[in-house]
């Protein structure tokens, strides 16, 4: 969400008169994510996040703001985006795809608990079941083909450590786990694909926060519903160390399971699929190190959190397969 693209205060009112969304009343840019240039916009009709997309195509977002609709209509707690006067939801800016899209009430969290976790996965289990019923379909832009051209990118700038490590794993993936388990018989549907803490929207006190929405799903796919579960996970239910809290899994899996069943092949996959989601994080922040783009405000994250969740998962494989439901 870092501002790559500028608009101007004329630029966007020209832009508003589009939509049935009232008169401008303030505007910022917002510098968390890396991805797409994001502004929150105030008007007289209420709150708005609008959304410049820097790396995907007109067409290829058609995917994105169809499904948010889709899941909105199906009462998954999302942010729902807005269509303009001709009920279009994407228009151009600059020759790059612009949507504007609700603002959910409240804000991310930093640090999650048992709680959190609970309501995320009942959201989850939601998110996943009426995706069910999309009919579009979009393959995994970040899937196993870009892990392997991406590794192979990297690699060279890493410690001798780290190169081992990385080979290692992106060996184990495409050889020793059916190609990051992409050629398993295990569930699919669409994804969020990067449902961290920084993409979950919580309003109330602090004491009893209430889940807002997901929000930002601009890497949604068609691919393995458990391969979703596992780098939310990974996010959501990690230790400063890079461990996973037991409860907190559990928790998680727990009230999914309610909105849509796990099955055994699924427990029998989720270890793997753990260090898949982990190697998948360390690679993208590794490229946006390595080979950062220029702009306004650009946030980016550190590699060595992900590096540290891999080595994690790849030691205790054996025994994250009881932190099960």
């Amino acid at each position: 969400m870092s501002v790559y693209t500028i608009i101007e205060e004329d630029e966007l009112k020209s832009f508003l008169s589009n939509y049935d969304a009232g008169e401008l009343e303030s505007f910022q840019g917002i510098s968390d994510g890396i991805e797409n240039t994001n502004y929150f916009v105030n008007t007289s009709h209420g709150r708005y996040v609008l959304t410049i997309f820097e790396q995907h195509d007109f067409e290829e977002m058609q995917y994105y703001l169809n499904l948010m609709h889709h899941l909105a209509d199906h009462n998954v707690p999302s942010a729902n985006p807005v269509a303009d006067k001709q009920g279009n939801y994407l228009s151009h800016f600059k020759e790059k795809p612009i949507a504007l899209v609700e603002r959910l009430n409240g804000g991310s969290i930093v640090d999650s608990t048992i709680e959190h976790c609970q309501q995320l996965g009942e959201a989850m289990g939601k998110m996943h079941s009426a995706g069910l019923s999309y009919k579009e379909k979009q393959s995994n832009p970040r899937g196993p083909a870009w892990c392997q051209q991406t590794a192979h990118k990297v690699i060279e700038k890493l410690s001798e450590n780290e190169q081992q490590m990385l080979d290692k794993e992106v060996h184990f993936q495409k050889a020793d786990f059916n190609n990051f388990g992409r050629h398993a018989n295990l569930p699919r549907g669409v994804i969020h694909a990067d449902l961290f803490r920084d993409n979950a929207l919580w309003h109330g006190d602090k004491d009893n926060e209430q889940f807002s929405g997901i929000i930002d799903f601009y890497y949604s796919c068609d691919d393995v519903l458990l391969y979703d579960l596992a780098v939310t996970a990974n996010d959501w239910c990690s230790n400063e160390d890079g461990s996973l809290d037991k409860e907190k899994v559990i928790a998680l899996l727990k009230n999914y399971n309610n909105f849509r069943a796990l099955n055994k092949n699924e427990q029998e996959y989720w270890p793997a699929m753990l260090r898949a989601g982990a190697l998948r994080f360390w690679l993208s922040r590794l490229y946006d190190k390595h080979f950062p783009r220029d702009g306004e405000l650009v946030h980016t994250k550190n590699p060595d959190e992900f590096k540290n969740i891999l080595s994690d998962r790849i030691k205790q494989s054996d025994s994250y397969i009881n932190y099960w439901i």
